[in-house]
């Protein structure tokens, strides 16, 4: 493909809470719920961080470690299934806060957790069409679960912004390609305050059915076998999950090692496969091949074989923090706190 990734950048919020903490107050065993995920605690939002502050965040740091002038980006799209307005797009918002308005297109993305890779796509077909010199995907989500549902112990928030081009590139994006069907694993109606989701269901027909065609798919029509990549990135709504896919497919856990996020941040959603592919740029040197699976709830998945340029080795990552960062440090919260900054607590009277 004539199109690939010139730049990046990652945000995860600072506060932290444990599965531990979580059972402590609904009378279950929180840890064994984490070690059974494979989580061992979950990001949280500041009560004044939403989507779009976690956009600009990631956004900002891309620009400024590419050189990417503002008023150069040609699309932003924003990816996520948590955004503050129910009519008012958030891209616009992110845009204007860049500097990158007025000239440029911009819209909302919603495919549950892969709203995010689509708007990769998208934007790769823009810019290899000519359409526009830069275009910026960002997969953002400040995720909830029900409380004392499964979901509370992992939904969590963070978000991963791609500027995507044909000049000074730092990832060639090889391959893209998809699988989808009408699988309703996951949903929440207009009105509802949180998700729903099909229990086991949301694993065997849903998730690895279409994280593993769609790995083999890309992997046929590239030619290639696990061996030939480096990394391998899959979506990750728990910890495990990634884990058993990768040994379905005959990957290793060295390849899976940078990719894997979740233990340490939760399950940030449409950015989840993102922010692992972050991390894998993050430590990556020239020439390593990089296989990327995300997922969506609804469903369906989207695959991108990516391979790292000598750009790399000379791209700027001194700008802002590395994901690593993130999945080491943390403040941790208790229950009580975390439901007021979630806003857990509804008040009643007229």
């Amino acid at each position: 493909m004539d199109a690939g990734i010139v730049s990046y950048g990652a945000y995860v919020p600072r506060y932290r809470i444990t599965p531990a903490e979580i059972g402590r107050v609904w009378g279950s065993d929180g840890e064994s719920m984490g070690e059974g995920l494979n989580v061992r605690r979950k990001s949280v939002p500041a009560p004044d961080e939403d989507t779009i502050t976690i956009s600009t965040e990631a956004l900002r740091m891309a620009l400024i470690r590419g050189a990417v002038d503002p008023q150069q980006i040609g699309a932003v799209y924003v990816g996520s299934e948590s955004h503050p307005y129910a009519v008012k797009p958030t891209a616009t918002v992110v845009a204007q806060a860049v500097g990158a308005t007025p000239h440029l297109t911009a819209a909302d993305f919603e495919f549950a957790c892969k709203a995010g890779t689509a708007a990769i796509q998208t934007c790769l077909g823009l810019v290899g069409a000519g359409m526009i010199r830069f275009g910026v995907a960002i997969g953002t989500d400040t995720s909830q679960g029900a409380p004392g549902d499964a979901l509370e112990y992992s939904a969590s928030a963070g978000g991963a912004a791609f500027v995507i081009g044909r000049e000074h590139v730092i990832a060639t994006v090889e391959r893209t390609v998809s699988y989808t069907t009408d699988t309703p694993d996951f949903w929440r109606r207009e009105g509802q305050r949180y998700p729903s989701h099909g229990g086991r269901f949301t694993g065997e027909p849903a998730y690895f059915r279409h994280e593993t065609e769609c790995a083999r798919r890309i992997m046929e029509e590239s030619g290639t076998t696990p061996k030939d990549y480096r990394h391998v990135v899959f979506h990750q709504p728990n910890g495990k999950f990634p884990q058993r896919v990768g040994k379905q497919l005959g990957f290793t856990e060295a390849q899976l090692r940078y990719g894997l996020v979740t233990p340490y941040i939760g399950n940030t959603y449409s950015a989840a496969a993102l922010l692992g592919l972050a991390n894998v740029l993050d430590h990556a040197g020239p020439g390593e091949r990089v296989l990327v699976v995300g997922y969506g709830s609804g469903a369906g998945s989207d695959a991108f074989d990516l391979t790292t340029t000598d750009a790399i080795a000379t791209y700027d990552r001194s700008y802002g923090r590395p994901v690593q960062y993130y999945l080491d440090h943390g403040t941790e919260l208790s229950y009580a706190v975390y439901a007021k900054y979630r806003g857990k607590i509804a008040m009643g009277g007229s």
